[in-house]
């Protein structure tokens, strides 16, 4: 079945959403964005958090010390990483932690499949762009591979369902989907998740 992340979370309220909803995982933001958010207050969503959601923490090229901080301080349990980081920094960091990382690819750039297959990732995630856009991509661009991976971008309750009959992902991403004038939404986080849930 496909799991969820609710991606993005940055008020207390929204903790309270996501527990009420129930999604596989919840993403914390520590890279520039309106969304971002500090160790401390990721460490208070973490206590308020349900123990079942796996926690992600979201970066841009961070150096690997601030990653392994929240990690040891069980703040987050995943990181995903957006930026430029390459497959040497991706096994330096599991290494060093064990932790499990999700590397994001803009397909609307060509990957040669090959390289996909060979990251040190434990699982990839297709975008559009930089991430946080709520714009789709082309998902005739998602290549046909054996690594699982994430689907984000611009997915919502409207088309959520035929996005996984289509691509069948190992998960999918929401963030600005389940927002409404830039805030989360509790109906629609508890929308797409259930229909996910129902696919």
């Amino acid at each position: 079945m496909t799991k969820i992340k609710i991606c993005g979370l940055f008020r207390e309220c929204d903790v309270d959403f996501v527990n009420e909803a129930m999604p596989d995982y919840a993403g914390f933001v520590f890279a520039k964005s309106r969304r971002q958010i500090t160790k401390e207050q990721a460490y208070s969503f973490r206590q308020k958090l349900n123990s079942e959601i796996m926690t992600v923490g979201v970066f841009v090229n961070t150096k690997e010390e601030e990653i392994l901080s929240l990690y040891n301080d069980k703040i987050i349990s995943a990181v995903q990483l957006h930026g430029n980081e390459n497959d040497e920094y991706i096994k330096n960091l599991k290494r060093k932690s064990g932790i499990t990382i999700i590397k994001s690819f803009n397909l609307n750039a060509y990957e040669e499949i090959e390289k996909l297959e060979k990251s040190s990732a434990d699982f990839l995630l297709f975008d559009n762009g930089s991430g946080g856009t709520g714009k789709t991509f082309d998902w005739d661009f998602v290549p046909k591979i054996k690594k699982p991976f994430f689907l984000a971008g611009g997915l919502n309750e409207n088309n959520i369902e035929n996005a996984i009959k289509l691509i069948n992902p190992y998960a999918v991403d929401l963030s600005t989907g389940v927002e409404s004038n830039g805030l989360k939404d509790k109906q629609k986080i508890l929308n797409v998740t259930r229909r996910v849930k129902n696919v």
